[in-house]
């Protein structure tokens, strides 16, 4: 597969998870891709697996690092083409006991750091009249979950932000959505089921359980889902899927 020969892709958070299978699937499409985030060893793991991807270390709820971001990647790639804003995290804590630094991490990282990713990014595609931003949501941007306020309230509005920007670039060649993943076999479920099992004392297989009851297909999304569906929205036959919220949720919604 060589549709995106000649891209350049942007991956926040992508040195695990579902970043860092968008980032191999990318490769894989032959777009050339810069992995993201805070980590530099997790990042440079995922850039060991393609000589197509670059690890450049990125906060992505500071302002300064994004724009250093975009500016390095520029002199080193070019512009952007494909911009996927995938940096996040989730804490569960039952609303009345969250503090506001808790409500500031998930608002900062979920949120903010989607804001400033897609505008960065939007910002170098103007003139090319052609770009991609994939927002990576979840399910809990689409509905409420309990314990996680803080998660749902900023992936509610990370679902609101791509579809308000998706309406202004319209007419542009950009398009702009959001994938909504279930819960996805990542690292940070495998924190979801560990954090379900001190607080309950179940053993991990009830745990697993307990989160596919809500799950239609009664298994977990896999990373490797999420990232073919990056690969369609960026594909040569998308240009009329703009401003939409894709839930990669076995039926969860």
């Amino acid at each position: 597969m060589s549709d995106l020969i000649g891209k350049h892709a942007v991956v926040t958070g992508g040195g695990s998870g579902v970043g860092a299978s968008i980032a191999l699937a990318l490769a894989h499409a032959g777009a050339t891709v810069t992995v993201t985030g805070r980590s530099k060893a997790a990042l440079v793991a995922v850039a060991e697996q393609s000589a197509l991807i670059s690890a450049v270390t990125c906060d992505v709820t500071d302002p300064v690092s994004v724009k250093a971001l975009f500016s390095r990647i520029s002199q080193d790639h070019g512009k952007a083409d494909i911009v996927i804003a995938n940096a996040g995290v989730a804490e569960s804590i039952p609303f009345t006991q969250m503090d506001i630094e808790s409500w500031k991490r998930m608002i900062d990282v979920n949120l903010t750091g989607a804001f400033l990713t897609m505008q960065a990014g939007l910002i170098g595609m103007e003139d090319a009249k052609w770009g991609r931003i994939i927002s990576i949501g979840s399910v809990a941007g689409l509905k409420g979950y309990a314990y996680v306020a803080g998660y749902c309230a900023a992936k509610h509005g990370v679902v609101g932000l791509t579809k308000s920007i998706a309406q202004e670039v319209a007419r542009s060649g950009i398009t702009v959505n959001a994938i909504c993943p279930g819960y996805t076999e990542t690292p940070m479920l495998e924190r979801t089921l560990e954090n379900i099992m001190s607080k309950t004392g179940r053993s991990r297989d009830d745990a697993a359980k307990a989160l596919l009851r809500q799950n239609p297909s009664g298994r977990f999304v896999q990373p490797e889902e999420v990232a073919q569906t990056v690969l369609f929205l960026c594909g040569p036959n998308s240009a009329s899927i703009t401003g939409q919220a894709i839930s990669v949720s076995g039926g969860e919604v």
